[in-house]
């Protein structure tokens, strides 16, 4: 499915009746509407960072709904997509935290190649409906990955902005892991704890203080 370690950490889901009988109606959806992203970056996120290099997670809700927007990274649009309000905020607040200036782009794989999993809770959406997926099962894998990231001895931080990301901290229970939370970054909320929370600079003081390389969130290089 995924073409790294991810496959062996979650052959019991991909090898489940129950993840078949999801994905062939996944695959209705896809021939009866028009869903976001293409169906060969569902999985992006899990391709770019393999398991064993995640030291970051950042927890999305779902996919961008409008056309050519989403690509498989939570908060992530191709280059060439007009950056959406909550990552323009996402940069404000890189900015204001250590002085990044923002993109001109908001291609955000940089990031996964760094050791960021940027995580949607739900996989897919249908054209201009926003969480037109959820609860239809995709929460079910996206948990268990959160569960098994749990499990790593190695230190993760685990970014969970909004309320719908900050459901995600009752999986996270080792103590060995960083949970970072704030209002999410939409213009709606952004003002209400987003601003000046300082994810990016925390992140990595406690990846330093753990003898960790840490992420180098300068898109613009």
């Amino acid at each position: 499915m995924i073409g790294n370690d991810w496959d062996e950490k979650l052959k019991i889901i991909w090898e489940s009746d129950g993840f078949k009988r999801f994905l062939k109606v996944i695959n209705n959806e896809y021939q009866k509407k028009i869903v976001y992203p293409p169906k060969n970056y569902i999985f992006n996120a899990l391709k770019l960072t393999p398991y064993n290099k995640v030291k970051v997670v950042i927890v999305g809700q779902d996919p961008y709904h409008g056309e050519g927007e989403a690509h498989g990274l939570s908060f992530s649009v191709l280059k060439g997509v007009k950056i959406p309000p909550s990552l323009k905020n996402i940069y404000k607040e890189l900015e204001s935290d250590l002085k990044i200036k923002p993109c001109p782009y908001g291609d955000l794989t940089l990031w996964a190649k760094e050791g960021v999993l940027m995580l949607n809770a739900v996989l897919t959406v249908e054209k201009d409906k926003p969480a037109s997926h959820r609860n239809i099962g995709w929460e079910r894998l996206t948990d268990y990955i959160i569960k098994i990231l749990n499990e790593k001895e190695e230190p993760v931080v685990f970014i969970l902005w909004g309320n719908f990301a900050k459901e995600k901290a009752k999986y996270i229970t080792n103590p060995n892991h960083l949970i970072i939370t704030s209002a999410h970054p939409s213009p709606f909320s952004a003002n209400y704890g987003f601003f000046g929370s300082r994810p990016f600079s925390r992140t990595n003081e406690f990846l330093k203080e753990k003898n960790l390389e840490p992420i180098n969130w300068d898109l613009n290089r």
